[in-house]
């Protein structure tokens, strides 16, 4: 088991089929103690419930710092330490650039760039403290390519800015001995994208993916397991794509 004695903390992991979720998963399942933070308190506690005993859900809000203050007090006290923060909760929106309202900028990149920020400063002293520490951050294929399937432009705006801001902490942090690392999947088979591909669409995606399907929520996860152990001891400031091929640079 590669997460024997550690702690994670993992955001936006209460959705049933969602990257968060089963990273919590697989993470308890590698003998890792987990706390759950998503908006959906119930749902955070009721995930944290389905991994067993020594886990916990909170309810957190990243795109508010103060309630990202709260969550990381609750969790290091829950857990009494936390070694990865996993920064996994987003949301999307299908719109065009013309048709993207100021709310509706403010709402994507809130929550998908600065509730990075928020939450990573919430538990960056704690990390500082204990010199060490590994922090993930959900970025997308579609700040890689310029947009995606289901996002919109600010969307990918803001995923970009996560590929920016990760590498920037990873600098600033390698000293205090935290590693800041970034995901960019591809197109992954969860709720956000449940329902709205029709057969046509999934054959001709996966016209363009050489390994010849779309991902799933356990393929991310994987990743986020590599950057939270040890084998990723060395690895700081990198973009790991996850993507089956869709996109190869």
């Amino acid at each position: 088991m590669l997460l024997t004695g550690k702690t994670a903390v993992i955001s936006g992991a209460a959705s049933a089929r969602g990257i968060g979720r089963a990273t919590a998963k697989l993470f308890a399942e590698h003998g890792a103690r987990v706390a759950i933070l998503d908006l959906d308190a119930q749902g955070a506690a009721g995930a944290a419930a389905e991994l067993g005993h020594g886990h916990v859900g909170i309810g957190c809000d990243v795109s508010d710092p103060g309630s990202c203050r709260q969550a990381a007090e609750q969790a290091i006290t829950a857990l009494g330490m936390v070694d990865v923060l996993i920064n996994n909760a987003g949301i999307s929106q299908a719109v065009k650039t013309m048709e993207i309202r100021p709310e509706d900028w403010k709402r994507i990149v809130d929550v998908n760039m600065a509730g990075v920020l928020y939450l990573s400063q919430a538990f960056i002293p704690h990390m500082r403290e204990r010199q060490q520490g590994s922090i993930a951050c959900m970025s997308s294929v579609s700040a890689q390519r310029g947009g995606g399937i289901f996002g919109g432009p600010h969307y990918s705006a803001a995923k970009a800015g996560v590929l920016g801001l990760a590498k920037a902490m990873a600098r600033e942090l390698g000293p205090d001995g935290i590693r800041v690392n970034s995901v960019t999947p591809g197109l992954i088979q969860t709720d956000i994208t449940g329902g709205k591909l029709t057969n046509e669409m999934r054959a001709d995606i996966i016209k363009g993916i050489p390994l010849n399907r779309l991902g799933d929520a356990i393929d991310v996860a994987r990743i986020y397991l590599f950057l939270a152990s040890d084998l990723s001891s060395y690895v700081t400031g990198a973009v790991i794509d996850v993507n089956g091929g869709m996109l190869i640079h």
